[in-house]
């Protein structure tokens, strides 16, 4: 999972040296943490949060083949 929010964001933002993705376990859900540069957090989120949305569509659907509970969280 963590690759995977990697790899789209770092091909949404201008700057994708700065994407830092972090993974803890909270009980039985993983919980994904993407910090991108201050100015990129427009990129991640999307007009009226719909990129975000879609990256949270596709993670939760990749979760759901390996039968694990996933939440991302989007920080600047």
């Amino acid at each position: 999972m963590k690759s995977l929010v990697e790899h789209i964001a770092k091909a949404l933002v201008d700057q994708p040296d700065d994407v830092l993705v972090t993974e803890q376990q909270e009980g039985d859900t993983v919980c994904l943490t993407l910090t991108v540069h201050p100015s990129d957090v427009g990129k991640v989120i999307g007009k009226q949060g719909r990129t975000a949305k879609a990256m949270r569509s596709l993670v939760y659907a990749a979760a759901m083949q390996e039968k694990q509970r996933v939440r991302l969280n989007i920080v600047d």
